[in-house]
């Protein structure tokens, strides 16, 4: 069992004709659950920004606007992920077996990463021998 993990939220996007990523989060879980607690927060901290109530009252009048019924719902994925049972054990069984879990889902402008990793398997990878490439 992996005790600790690194959790990271990225938004990717091009910007002055490069694509850049913009950190979102980082936080250094200390148990599995509270490692998926953050990264359900993260992706509906996200999906509430990308997707506000339009009837609140601190946006004026007419200052949304649907977008176009073929443009990716991120919000929607997002929400998604946090509220399926079965993606969440996967989840949760995935990093517990030490593996990568990366979620990524965008838009026609910016992508956004979740990714969470053991810091157990971290520091094994680090004690791997150092494997020289084959003599050609």
């Amino acid at each position: 069992m992996h005790d600790e993990f690194l959790c990271h939220v990225t938004a990717y996007g091009v910007c002055g004709g490069m694509w850049v990523g913009v950190p979102l989060g980082t936080y250094r879980a200390p148990t599995l659950a509270l490692a998926m607690w953050w990264l359900r927060d993260r992706a509906s901290w996200i999906a509430e920004r990308l997707d506000p109530d339009p009837g609140a009252p601190y946006f004026p009048p007419y200052s949304m606007a649907p977008v176009a019924p073929t443009s990716p719902d991120v919000p929607v994925v997002l929400r998604t992920w946090c509220g399926d049972p079965a993606q969440q054990d996967f989840a949760a069984e995935e990093l517990a077996a030490g593996h990568l879990l990366r979620l990524v889902t965008g838009d026609e402008t910016t992508e956004y990463e979740l990714l969470a990793e053991s810091v157990d398997a971290l520091r094994m990878q680090r004690t791997l021998p150092f494997r020289s490439a084959p003599a050609a």
